[in-house]
This record gives C-alpha cells, structure tokens and sequence, in this order.
C-alpha cells in the first residue's frame, strides 16, 4: 500500500475544541448566532471584537455556564452540550473566568489544590511546585487569603488555580485587564511559556498587539457572528478590517 493511499485511509482526528452553528440566549435575546471555532491541540486562538459582541457568551457556552440552544460544542469530537461545568472542566478544560474570581477565604495554597486534578492525556501536568516556578510572587503568598492579594496576584493564582486541573487546553477571558504594565508583561510571558509546552489556549484580551505576536489564527466576532477568522498575518496586514472590528 503507498503513503497516499494509506493517507486516504487514516481517520482524521478532530480538532481538540469545535463549535458548530452554536446559538445561544438569555432568556428570549439572542445572543450567539451559528458561531463556528476551532481550536488544535497545541494551537493558541485569539478571539475579538468590540465589548457586548459574544465573546464572553462564547466562553460561557462552552463551559456550560450558559446553555447552547442550538449547534454543537465539541471537545475532542464528543460534544460537551449536555455536561455541567465541573464535567467539562474534568473533561480537560480550564478555565480563567474574567474577574479572577479567586476563593477570598482561602489561602494561596488552599486556592491551588482544592480543584486540583491529576494530568490525564498529557502528560506529567502541572504540580503545586510547577505554579510557584512559573509565578513565584505566589509561593512568597502562599499563606495569605485570596482577599488580600493584588489584581495583578488574583490573576496568577486564578491561572495557576486553572492550570492544577491539567487542562488540555486553558481558556483565559479577558487576560489583562486592569493590570499594572508590569503585571500585564508577565502574564503574557506566562501564555508564551504554555504555548510553548503544547498547551491549547482560547486567548480574550484587548492587547492586539500581544495577540498577534502569539495566536496562531485569530477569530473576530461581531453582534454573536464570528465575521472574519484567520492568521496573524493576514489581520496585521489588514488595518481597515481591525479598525471596523475591533476599533484600534
């Protein structure tokens, strides 16, 4: 049998997360309107567009925080549409909700392991001494309560929080915001390092530039459609097509 014709004959492997035609509402609004996305294993995905488009809607439907009406959400070709969050979480999925949302009575440490989770498919995963190497302020705050910690703190405890349950890939809402400049630059180091592991990320952060530097496609949505999707390359070239969109 040649190389070709056993090609031919390999089942394609789906893509690591896959949104087909998904709707989604609150109450009777409708919110998500057949929104398609795909993310590769090891893939970083960027997804824009202006505030109140769908891009936290997005998040929330694929969690299962917010119903899918119609279409399909998909993790490795099985569809997450009837789990609950916790389940999808368990199934490989992370999650950096916007606002950080770190337990405020419990301490660095107890935030870490309380929803840890052993690596599954990929390998050794991350440990408690794995989040302290990749964000050191957290081992020097160890003891203190989630309360007490900065803005810029909060959000390297909630990525180290997402990253104890070995996610296959890791989904950070609105990455940056509000950050000090200085806090801003070290959470992207950090997405640069876990790309760079082999970790799939869906990147919202309103840093275009960041993005474009690190996503590998990038999808823009406008009013609950997804409009325009592509590389980093062909959105750096088009000006008039960020500026429509996203306004920068």
């Amino acid at each position: 049998m040649n190389s070709e014709h056993a090609s031919l004959n390999t089942p394609q492997r789906p893509p690591l997360l896959q949104l087909n035609s998904v709707e989604t509402a609150y109450g009777d609004s409708k919110v998500l309107f057949g929104v398609d996305l795909e993310i590769e294993a090891g893939q970083c995905v960027a997804l824009l567009g202006r505030n109140g488009m769908g891009k936290s809607t997005t998040v929330k439907t694929i969690m299962g925080l917010q119903p899918c009406l119609q279409g399909q959400v998909k993790l490795r070709g099985s569809s997450l549409n009837r789990l609950k969050p916790h389940q999808i979480a368990h199934a490989g999925i992370g999650l950096v909700p916007e606002g950080r949302r770190v337990f405020p009575n419990l301490s660095v440490r107890e935030n870490l392991v309380a929803t840890a989770r052993q690596a599954g498919r990929s390998g050794p995963g991350w440990s408690l001494d794995d989040i302290y190497g990749l964000f050191p302020r957290l081992q020097e705050r160890e003891r203190h309560l989630g309360c007490n910690l900065s803005g810029g703190e909060q959000q390297m405890l909630a990525i180290g929080r997402a990253l104890m349950t070995n996610p296959e890939l890791l989904i950070l809402d609105e990455a940056t915001e509000g950050l000090a400049p200085i806090v801003r630059k070290d959470i992207w180091r950090c997405i640069v390092l876990l790309k760079s592991r082999g970790l799939a990320l869906l990147v919202i952060d309103k840093n275009l530039a960041a993005l474009l530097r690190v996503a590998d496609k990038h999808y823009i949505l406008e009013k609950g459609v997804v409009v325009w999707s592509g590389a980093s390359g062909e959105l750096d070239a088009n000006p008039d097509l960020v500026h429509h969109y996203i306004g920068m």
